[in-house]
């Protein structure tokens, strides 16, 4: 997909990380309820992701692979990553309780719609 697709994701995934950590020193989530963190957050997720599709970068894993298949072939690259979500969430059954798995499916959802709405590779990209 290109060196400035490759270096804009390093870029991304670096910035991810740092500010990961510099947001636990401002913010404590400690006291969210599950429910408006899970929706809300997966909404500031795939605003995130638009931005980055847009400017042809990516946070890595399937978010390259959903790009890649929505150039070649054509598959949407939200509904690509919604299949893959729900999967991996069906598979934590073994881990989690039934209703954070509901929460969490809700939550990919959000997401996904998101970026299955907006994200079209013939629109802006900078």
């Amino acid at each position: 997909m290109g060196w400035a697709f490759t270096f804009k994701t390093f870029c991304a995934v670096a910035l991810v990380s740092l500010l990961t950590d510099l947001h636990l020193r401002f913010i404590h989530i400690d006291q969210l309820q599950p429910i408006y963190a899970t929706l809300f957050g997966n909404m500031i997720m795939g605003l995130g992701f638009i931005v980055l599709f847009r400017h042809k970068a990516s946070l890595g894993g399937v978010n390259i692979l959903a790009l890649y298949l929505q150039d070649r072939f054509g598959i949407r690259a939200g509904k690509l990553q919604l299949i893959v979500d729900v999967v991996v969430m069906f598979a934590s059954l073994y881990v989690v309780t039934v209703p954070a798995l509901i929460i969490s499916i809700a939550g990919a959802l959000v997401l996904n719609l998101i970026i299955a709405m907006n994200h079209r590779p013939n629109r802006y990209a900078a």
